[in-house]
């Protein structure tokens, strides 16, 4: 494991005061950690970094059990407490800091919807998605792997699509009028299909969509890893 500071050092002022580091941030870089890493420099907190080395299995390591049983990333401790989840750590990222940095919605309708399109990314999409990974990709073995289940799971992801875009009809981002940790939660999945022989070209609002939030400079520096 190697230790580093993300953007905003050890510390950071705030009306005379020093708000010590709380958070500490277990990634890998190129996974789903990246949307949790991308939150964190959105947010502009202090925060320590830890990457994991997932080939060298630093991810089953006893010390990182013990703090997420799943053996997986990300993983954000946050005031002495683990969090794991993807979606839980944006979740509480988004309450604790994000409402005030105008990234996550206050308690309204629009934080119901921010709920449901990040329940909807995690859930439905996210398990279409890993169905055709999982038929798909050399890192199963092949007799678990199903042609015809990936298949299904290609047109299921292509449904999916097209509810996003038209979710997106006329608008910039997915809930509310400005970018928040809701497009965060999905966008960066979507240039991935291509890469796997899925078909994004049909879906317009979606595909600019998605280029309106890549273009962010907090994502260019999760990118760096």
């Amino acid at each position: 494991m190697s230790d580093t500071l993300g953007r905003g050092g050890a510390a950071r002022a705030q009306g005379g005061r020093s708000i010590a580091m709380d958070l500490k941030f277990y990634y890998a870089p190129m996974t789903s950690a990246s949307r949790v890493h991308w939150a964190l420099e959105e947010l502009g907190v202090p925060y320590e970094k830890v990457k994991l080395d997932l080939a060298a299995g630093e991810q089953r390591k006893p010390e990182y059990l013990a703090l997420n049983p799943n053996g997986k990333v990300p993983l954000l401790i946050a005031e002495g407490r683990p969090i794991f989840e993807g979606l839980a750590i944006l979740l509480y990222l988004g309450e604790r800091f994000g409402t005030e940095k105008g990234l996550f919605p206050a308690a309204n309708s629009d934080r119901a919807e921010a709920f449901k399109w990040m329940a909807w990314g995690a859930v439905t999409f996210g398990e279409a998605l890993q169905r055709f990974l999982r038929n798909t990709l050399d890192r199963f073995p092949e007799e678990e792997r199903s042609p015809k289940s990936a298949e299904v799971a290609k047109k299921d992801l292509a449904a999916h699509l097209a509810i996003l875009n038209e979710a997106l009809e006329g608008k910039e981002y997915l809930v509310g009028k400005t970018f928040s940790f809701v497009d965060i939660s999905i966008a960066p999945a979507i240039p991935f299909l291509g890469r796997f022989g899925i078909d994004v070209s049909p879906f317009p609002n979606v595909n600019a969509w998605v280029a309106r939030c890549l273009a962010r400079p907090a994502f260019a520096r999760v990118m760096q890893g």
